[in-house]
């Protein structure tokens, strides 16, 4: 397949304007499309669904300003690279920022500058775009009888709030942060869509619940919105199976010079759960210490570790093998908690 070469729309009421952008860009491996007004524009973004626009300022009618503006309030093109260029004063470039432009050149345009602000600002949408694609795969990972229930009329009553004991399972990877601090994007967004993608059927395959991920952390649990019979067994289960699948990927990452490895915790306790978010925008969430605990736990996790607390021990002593580590001190908890390592199943569970 053809990979997609990026799309500019370069925005002039002068003709002449636009031809000395397309001969800059074209040569160089873009698709350039042009319009003359402030209002072709527009309508060119929704056809065309450009990745940067290159516009004018001064133009009759709707001006580059107010372009600007207008795709900003728009939720589709809120992250659209824009460039104004024009002639270079200080107030112009003030009210190009202001306007919600993410950079600004003078005219005529140098070939050397446009290219390098182009390249970059396409570079920043297609990390965003892919983000985005990744975020749309890790929604589908919720299993098809809790999306059922959930849009059910039975579960009108769950999403508006109800009190459940729950298992919760918090995952990331240990070394991200630093690895990231030097990392290319690319390689970041190769690794965490490596890592998003042993998670996700994962979560789909042992009936988890996926509140929500945020770069290399992801929050589960079990028992909501759809009840289980062994929930923290199921958790525990599907925190096994994730060290087993990652073993082999983190084995890859070494070999790249990537010091990274997933560490997760586990915990057992009653939280509020259900529609949580703002008109157009709603997770089906939970809320109590639990969640915290199962995100400390986690945070204390060694790479390969799998950290449980108290009760959810007591859930599971009979199913696993595991190794007391001591307490941890836990926000919202007035004492400290113990904590547990998961090394196996025993052989009759695993069998």
């Amino acid at each position: 397949m053809t990979e997609r070469r990026p799309k500019i729309l370069a925005v002039d009421d002068t003709p002449v304007n636009l031809k000395v952008l397309d001969a800059m860009l074209t040569p160089r491996g873009y698709d350039v499309v042009t319009a003359g007004s402030g209002a072709e524009a527009l309508e060119k973004v929704k056809t065309e669904r450009p990745d940067l626009v290159l516009s004018d300022i001064v133009m009759p009618g709707m001006n580059g300003y107010e372009l600007c503006k207008r795709l900003r309030e728009d939720e589709a093109t809120r992250f659209l690279p824009i460039v104004m260029i024009t002639a270079s004063t200080d107030q112009e470039r003030a009210q190009a920022l202001e306007a919600g432009a993410d950079d600004f050149m003078t005219k005529p345009p140098n070939q050397v500058e446009l290219l390098t602000r182009v390249k970059s600002l396409i570079r920043i949408k297609q990390y965003h775009d892919t983000i985005e694609r990744q975020r749309a795969e890790l929604r589908r990972f919720l299993s098809p009888q809790v999306a059922d229930l959930i849009t059910s009329p039975e579960g009108g009553a769950l999403l508006s709030g109800h009190r459940r004991e729950i298992t919760v399972v918090f995952c990331d990877l240990r070394g991200f942060t630093s690895f990231s601090e030097t990392a290319e994007p690319e390689e970041a967004l190769a690794v965490v869509g490596a890592y998003h993608g042993i998670l996700g059927p994962l979560i789909f395959e042992h009936g988890g619940t996926l509140e929500h991920f945020e770069g290399d952390g992801l929050m589960v649990f079990f028992n909501d919105p759809v009840p289980l019979d062994a929930p923290a067994l199921q958790a525990v289960k599907l925190a096994l199976a994730i060290r087993e699948r990652m073993t082999g990927l983190t084995a890859q990452w070494r070999k790249r010079g990537y010091d990274l490895g997933v560490g997760c915790g586990v915990a057992t306790g009653y939280a509020t759960l259900g529609r949580i978010g703002f008109e157009g925008r709603y997770d089906y969430g939970a809320i109590g210490p639990v969640t915290n605990l199962a995100a400390r736990l986690s945070s204390e996790a060694k790479a390969g570790q799998i950290l449980v607390s108290q009760r959810a021990f007591a859930a599971v002593e009979e199913y696993v093998e595991i190794e007391p580590i001591g307490e941890i001190t836990v926000k919202g908890y007035s004492r400290p908690q113990p904590a547990y390592n998961v090394l196996r199943l025993k052989e009759r569970v695993a069998a």
